[in-house]
Order: structure tokens, then sequence, then C-alpha cells
């Protein structure tokens, strides 16, 4: 494999700081919705990077559930990977790329945890079987193989079927409150434009990057 050989001229659109909106936020939905519109798979998936006290990072794929007025919000296991290290330390950096549009977000900021209100309001809405998964699974710990797993499953299946499910407390949503946003769009010769937002106490400061 050969990947010195990989080229790619990006040349769908163009971005500028006079055609974004003011809030990254909004920005962003705008990007979202081009997407979903664009049939993008999975649109709504975003990496999320996280360190832990050694200042270790790790990165793995959340999915996005709303852009709210005052920042991301994803659902996980409290008890996880990411949800330890975000309990060390709350700075988070969230990814998109779209490669159909030719297209990358990069977020930074800070991560809590959202209300119980919240959280049991989207737990509700997720498929019972969905439910009893994140009842049963210890997220990120070791288990002894596939097996053990789908037996704890099945018996909490068996156990609460046609029973309403509360939510575990070890489990719910997180806000990420952005402090910048990069947004990336592929421009031929590797002449990329990049559009810089920077939290400031007046507001959102937009610059332009070097590609």
């Amino acid at each position: 494999m050969n990947l010195f050989t990989i080229r790619k001229e990006y040349r769908q659109k163009l971005l500028n700081e006079r055609n974004v909106d003011p809030d990254p936020l909004i920005q962003l939905i705008n990007w979202l919705e081009d997407a979903k519109l664009a049939g993008c798979l999975e649109y709504s998936a975003m990496s999320v990077a996280t360190t832990n006290s050694e200042g270790q990072p790790s990165i793995r794929t959340v999915l996005l559930k709303e852009v709210k007025p005052d920042g991301l919000l994803f659902f996980t296991n409290y008890k996880s990977k990411k949800g330890k290290e975000l309990s060390i330390n709350p700075h988070i950096a969230a990814h998109f790329f779209w490669p159909e549009l030719e297209r990358q977000v990069r977020i930074g900021g800070i991560a809590s945890k959202t209300t119980a209100e919240i959280s049991d309001g989207y737990f509700r809405t997720r498929p019972f079987e969905s439910q009893i998964s994140a009842l049963v699974s210890t997220q990120s710990m070791e288990i002894p193989n596939r097996a053990y797993l789908e037996k704890c499953w099945e018996a909490a299946h068996e156990k609460l079927k046609n029973k309403p499910i509360e939510r575990p407390d070890f489990w719910g949503g997180y806000i990420i409150k952005p402090i910048r946003v990069e947004f990336w769009q592929g421009r031929p010769h590797r002449l990329h434009d990049r559009i810089f937002y920077k939290k400031t106490i007046d507001g959102w400061k937009i610059s332009r990057l070097a590609p």
C-alpha cells in the first residue's frame, strides 16, 4: 500500500469571512443541514478527545444529539473512560468530518454534565433494547468475553420486558460549551479555507487561518 500516491483536489466550495454566521453554533447547524441533504453517512457523528491525569489523550466517536444555544449535547456512560477523564479535566475537543462535502469542523471547549431532566428525557426516547444495553454495559471495563455480555443483556431483557426502565444514574448527557471553533473547507492545491472563531468577553472574534 503506497499512501504517498493518494491525491485528491478539493474543488466543491469556498468559505470566507463574509458568508459565515457570526455565531459558530448556527454555522455548525447550517453545515449539519448541508451534510444531511448531501446524504453524508452518520452526519451527526462527532469524534471527541479527552485526556487522563497524565495528559495522555484518548479519542472516540459519539453521536451529537442536539446543538443547543450554549453548546453541543451528547450522551454516554459517566463511568466510561471518557466520563472518568472529564471528571478530572473537563477540557474537551470535538471534530466533524464530511468527506462528501470536503469539510471539517474542529471545536475546543469545556464539558459539563447536563441536568437529570435532560438526561431522563432523552433516555425515555431510546429504544427499549438500547435502554437495556445502557443498563448492563460497564462501559470501558474489561469483561470475560462476548458471551458474558450477551448473557447479562438477555437476563435484564427477560426481567424488565414490558416494564418502564428508569435511567441509571451512571448514564447521562454532557454539554460541550465551545471556546474556539474552526470551519475548514477543502480548496485546490491545498490552499484550504480555514475560518476560526474565538470566544471573547465581547462575543465571538472571527479570523482566517493559513491552511
